[in-house]
């Protein structure tokens, strides 16, 4: 069973730095009110999951498969949007009320920070591996 640590924290760097992108585009449409093919933004969030089947890790049992790292699984739309009362404004219904998305800012806010901690994570793994790596064949050379 060989475990690559590098491999592993790499897959998790793909994961979070999607993750990101996903945040940012959320944030960015989170004021929008209407998207190019009609109707309102529907905020998308990544799901990830370990790579390999489940099914396959829950048939073998206790026996464990080495981990191989994760992968984007999904994503999952919003529900939709929010009303909000806005008559003056040029999308409004005509009972006055325009969609928003629905989009927290705080929500994606948290998420980022939460998103940022995991990225930094995977980053140190690189960099202890790399450095395990480097002593091991210093060691290797004596």
């Amino acid at each position: 069973m060989s475990v690559d640590p590098v491999e592993i924290a790499r897959s998790g760097l793909d994961v979070e730095w999607q993750r990101m992108q996903y945040i940012a585009q959320n944030l960015a449409n989170e004021n929008s009110t209407s998207v190019a093919g009609g109707g309102v933004y529907r905020s998308v969030r990544a799901v990830s999951a370990p790579q390999g089947a489940f099914a396959q890790i829950v048939k073998n049992g206790s026996v464990l498969p080495a981990p191989q790292g994760v992968h984007i699984a999904g994503v999952s739309l919003g529900n939709g949007g929010k009303e909000i009362y806005d008559p003056k404004h040029p999308q409004a219904s005509p009972r006055g009320f325009v969609t928003y998305p629905d989009v927290d800012h705080a929500e994606q806010m948290a998420l980022l920070v939460k998103t940022a901690r995991a990225y930094e994570s995977n980053l140190t793994v690189m960099a202890l591996a790399q450095q395990m790596s480097a002593r091991a064949l210093e060691m290797g050379r004596r």
